[in-house]
């Protein structure tokens, strides 16, 4: 999946010369948190979020330090600061270092842009000019379209689960040929034995995953490696 199949466009995007309280009132009245700013001719040139909106001198919250800290900060921070608290335009308090994502970039790539410089929003570039913006919400939406529903899934047998869940254990670097899995009438038993516990929650969701799968009962059982401790699996009746 590529970020053009979930992003959202056309996107809500605000010029340099908008006014702060434009850009409050358009925030609000369609309950989104940042605004790309756009040329008109189409190039991102930076980007206004709420946090730009919070120090401001109308509300009292303007940046305060005491003297001595302002002498070590220097002057152009300050006046930095100061434009900040009192501009009345977009381009004086938008952040031009964006962070872009293209069109045709995988979704992977969007993550690890979101979680590397912690934001919750991506403009879209496409040919140079912004096409649309992919947020959080938007890769949940795909989550959700992605997720099987109950009444989508085919009907399958207790063999084709089995093999399912085998398939996917030999695949992970953890799974191995120490657990065996039971079916019978869509009931999966997980027997046999791990080496570290979360390998056991690990399991059950292989387990859940599987299409035509009801239920689910771990008889794992952990042995720690070090001391050699062996730790009984829980009981499903006192959950």
């Amino acid at each position: 999946m590529i970020v053009e199949n979930v992003m959202t466009a056309p996107v809500i995007s605000v010029e340099p010369s908008t006014s702060i309280g434009e850009v409050a009132k358009i925030m609000l009245a369609h309950r989104i948190s940042g605004l790309p700013v756009v040329e008109r001719v189409g190039r991102l040139v930076g980007v206004v979020s709420e946090g730009d909106l919070l120090r401001r001198s109308e509300l009292g919250t303007e940046r305060k330090r005491p003297w001595w800290l302002e002498f070590l900060v220097g002057p152009g921070k300050i006046a930095d600061e100061y434009v900040h608290a009192h501009g009345r335009k977009v381009e004086e308090v938008m952040s031009t270092d964006v962070v872009t994502i293209r069109s045709d970039a995988p979704l992977d790539d969007v993550i690890e842009a979101m979680s590397r410089h912690r934001i919750k929003r991506l403009p879209v570039i496409k040919d140079d000019k912004l096409i649309g913006i992919v947020t959080r919400s938007d890769i949940l939406r795909a989550l959700a379209r992605a997720l099987p529903s109950a009444s989508a899934e085919e009907a399958v047998n207790d063999e084709q689960i089995r093999n399912a869940i085998v398939t996917e254990l030999a695949r992970q670097d953890w799974g191995g040929p120490f657990i065996r899995v039971n079916v019978q009438n869509g009931a999966v038993e997980l027997i046999g034995s791990i080496f570290d516990e979360r390998e056991r929650m690990a399991s059950r969701v292989i387990a859940e995953n599987v299409p035509g799968v009801k239920s689910v009962k771990d008889q794992l059982i952990w042995i720690e490696p070090v001391s050699g401790m062996v730790i009984l699996p829980p009981d499903d009746s006192k959950r």
